[in-house]
């Protein structure tokens, strides 16, 4: 009789188990290195537990998140760097998060791909962890599909899920408080951060360039790794403007620009009047507008365009917060204010003296 064949696995069907296995060895001693107060950041478990008894809290409210890193991802397929997407990823949520005046406590992570490169995903990982690590938070958990068939050798896909916690009496913004005559103050960005990138690679190939060439705006660098600068974590130096009630309010400036995202947090009575004089465009966002073509209002509601938070502040609070935000090592600017408002004003953002840019 002919000797049967031997069936399939799970590896002859493009899934390799034991790579996975290796993975998370790798990984582990990453993880643990983000462990903070509620947990040690073990991994293997079928869920990742956190005491929020230990973080001492009284009241404390829970604020969560969840994001990607969008088309960001593709430069770095390309580039085959996958650390500094790691930490965007983390900002995106832990961003978020502060602005409701929450401590980020722990992050999960997703990673999909086609076909697992235990290599590649252990730098993400790392990346991951950086972020952690920057804002406080513990990452105590993910999961890494490997999925082939569903993405092209060499692509994957991220997400992340955060969590964080606000004494009741601490959560921002708060909308009572918030009066004409209120300062905004804004918060330099890293770069473009992690939003806009669909346009920015249309611009990249209209410029005639790919990510591999010099780039015209940061001597040094190739396009790519110019554009791969991580997004600028935030948490740190704005906790304790919180805890001081020195903060009424605040705007991660993400997708939508200016013009979307500032809205989120004022009341109807207030309008924002943000002065695009105020601080200079960075260079990045002059070459993106020049070698595109982008409208200045098209960049305001589309990029970051300099500032990656804004503030809601107190005009007698003012002073006290620049230098707190100064001896933290953040370059802050004022950037506009608050005006009483009605009719179709209400509860909008404007920004002026774009021609600057």
């Amino acid at each position: 009789a002919a000797e049967r064949k031997q069936g399939l696995s799970y590896a002859d069907a493009g899934v390799d188990i034991d790579a996975g296995n290796r993975l998370v060895d790798l990984i582990k001693p990453i993880v643990k290195a983000t462990r903070r107060s509620g947990t040690d950041s073990d991994i293997g478990g079928f869920g990742g537990v956190f005491d929020l008894k230990a973080t001492g809290y009284k009241d404390p409210v829970l604020v969560s998140a969840t994001d990607g890193v969008g088309t960001k991802l593709k430069i770095a397929h390309e580039m085959e760097i996958h650390d500094t997407v790691g930490i965007d990823l983390v900002a995106m949520q832990v961003n978020d998060i502060i602005v409701q005046g929450a401590e980020p406590l722990f992050f999960l992570d997703y990673y999909a791909c086609g076909h697992l490169d235990v290599e590649a995903t252990r730098d993400f990982v790392k990346g991951v962890a950086d972020g952690c690590l920057q804002s406080g938070c513990a990452l105590i958990g993910g999961e890494t599909a490997e999925m082939p068939g569903l993405y092209a050798k060499g692509d994957y896909d991220v997400a992340g899920f955060a969590v964080g916690a606000v004494e009741r009496s601490e959560i921002l913004p708060r909308v009572d408080e918030i009066q004409a005559g209120d300062v905004l103050v804004g918060l330099a960005s890293s770069g473009i951060h992690s939003n806009g990138f669909s346009l920015v690679r249309k611009v990249v190939a209209h410029a005639g360039l790919d990510f591999h060439s010099p780039c015209p705006w940061a001597a040094g660098k190739s396009v790519g790794e110019a554009l791969l600068t991580p997004t600028r974590i935030y948490v740190k130096p704005l906790l304790p403007l919180v805890h001081g009630r020195l903060v009424k309010g605040m705007a991660h400036i993400t997708g939508g620009g200016f013009t979307d995202n500032v809205p989120r947090v004022l009341p109807k009575r207030v309008c924002a009047e943000i002065d695009a004089s105020a601080w200079e465009l960075p260079a990045v966002f002059k070459w993106i507008k020049q070698a595109g073509s982008i409208a200045a209002d098209e960049m305001a509601r589309t990029f970051n365009c300099g500032i990656g938070m804004v503030m809601v502040v107190a005009k007698a609070d003012v002073d006290t917060v620049l230098k707190a935000l100064a001896a933290s090592g953040e370059q802050a600017y004022v950037v506009g204010q608050l005006k009483a408002a009605s009719g179709a004003e209400q509860g909008t953002a404007t920004v002026s003296n774009t021609s600057d840019w």
